[in-house]
């Protein structure tokens, strides 16, 4: 098979529109580093930014930027929680709800509000984390059935029996480029057991904390190739989530991470690869430290790069050249500003990465309710018009 999949499923091949192949050539070959007709554009959009962009520009509940703006790439998530378990709610009213999720992790979700308050853990001893034993990685109820998890169901929004993945999978697939994703051990423990608890047990426990990270990561690989393989051959490519690093530098050590946590993201980008699946890898924060280690293991681009956490696209193609792909990293708090100079500045300015490939075109985050609708839509306009190859950015060029 070849590295990256730009058929899909053979026999579903006639019913996929000639337009999302047009979108499934462009991202592969922006991702193996060469210019496509123009520079890829998607994002992840908070439910709060889709209703707000649905006012400011006139358009029906329920109408979808992905499909208004025929963007080139869409991601879907499986049911990733170690306990395959409905939300066990512990209080609601019509302003707030409680709940015990499949992570065991208990959240506050204020409904007026975009993102929910981890409280507390089941999982609250060191000890208890050493003998947590999950649900099988390959459960068919995480790819194929209806039910509560904690990233599909307690974000930005709130969602009860979230929809199964295959059949998302499906009914995207004729539409656009369907990456599939998993989270790797860091983001399972930042869930799990909290974020501080997971340092200080780094800390107290180093060795026998890397046991721990050894056998989650067994656990995340065997379901990312337990994914892929319930795919059936409609994935186009693979995101694997995972922050360990905020504004300013790594949550804990980068030896610590190159020891433990690294040979489980290669082992999952190894895995799509051998299915033909390009694969981006979603961290926040300021990775600098760590940043090569993703080229070393093959990481075809790197997202969303943090503007606000001082990575910057330019820098980095300077540094790293066609090393590694770049998406993401324009500023949603240039955005947020509605200054259509600012933000003409900052998109232009951002193409001159897609140089040769390897780039395409996000925030450097996800977009918010504090963009406007008419601000999103001039961005996407920026994009068709001067992402068009061979790039002419005028006054904005940079040399690379």
């Amino acid at each position: 098979m070849s590295m990256f999949n730009t058929v899909g499923q053979s026999q579903a091949n006639l019913t996929r529109q000639a337009n999302t192949l047009r979108k499934l050539e462009r991202m592969n070959r922006a991702l193996r580093h060469e210019e496509p007709d123009r520079v890829p554009i998607s994002d992840f959009f908070w439910g709060s930014f889709t209703r707000r962009w649905q006012q400011d520009l006139g358009l029906a509940p329920g109408t979808s930027p992905y499909y208004h703006y025929d963007l080139d790439w869409i991601v879907t998530l499986p049911n990733m929680d170690p306990w395959i378990r409905p939300f066990e709610t512990l209080s609601e009213t019509p302003q707030e709800v409680t709940v015990k999720t499949g992570f065991g992790a208990i959240m506050h979700k204020l409904f007026s509000l975009p993102m929910p308050e981890m409280r507390a853990w089941e999982t609250d001893t060191f000890a208890k984390l050493q003998h947590a034993a999950f649900d099988p990685p390959d459960d068919p109820r995480r790819f194929f059935s209806a039910g509560d998890n904690q990233i599909a169901g307690v974000g930005d929004g709130f969602e009860r029996n979230s929809p199964a993945w295959i059949g998302t999978v499906r009914s995207l697939w004729p539409d656009f480029p369907v990456y599939g994703s998993i989270i790797e051990v860091s983001e399972c423990l930042t869930r799990m057991i909290g974020q501080e608890n997971a340092m200080l047990w780094m800390g107290e426990y180093p060795d026998e904390m890397g046991e721990v990270i050894n056998r989650i990561g067994a656990f995340y690989l065997a379901m990312a190739q337990a994914e892929i393989a319930a795919g059936g051959g409609l994935l186009d490519g693979f995101v694997i989530w995972g922050d360990v690093a905020y504004k300013k530098g790594m949550f804990f050590s980068p030896t610590y991470w190159r020891k433990y946590f690294k040979p489980w993201v290669a082992q999952i980008a190894a895995a799509a690869h051998a299915a033909g699946l390009p694969v981006i890898y979603h961290g926040c924060g300021n990775v600098q430290a760590i940043f090569q280690d993703y080229a070393d293991i093959r990481i075809d681009a790197y997202n969303p790069l943090e503007a606000k956490a001082g990575m910057d696209v330019l820098d980095l193609r300077r540094r790293y050249g066609h090393g590694i792909g770049f998406c993401g990293n324009s500023d949603v708090q240039v955005w947020e500003t509605g200054d259509r100079a600012a933000i003409r500045r900052e998109v232009l300015r951002k193409l001159n990465a897609a140089r040769g490939g390897g780039f395409i075109f996000q925030s450097d985050h996800s977009v918010s309710s504090a963009v406007s609708g008419q601000t999103y839509d001039y961005i996407v306009k920026l994009v068709r018009e001067f992402g068009r190859y061979p790039l002419q950015l005028g006054e904005f060029e940079e040399m690379l």
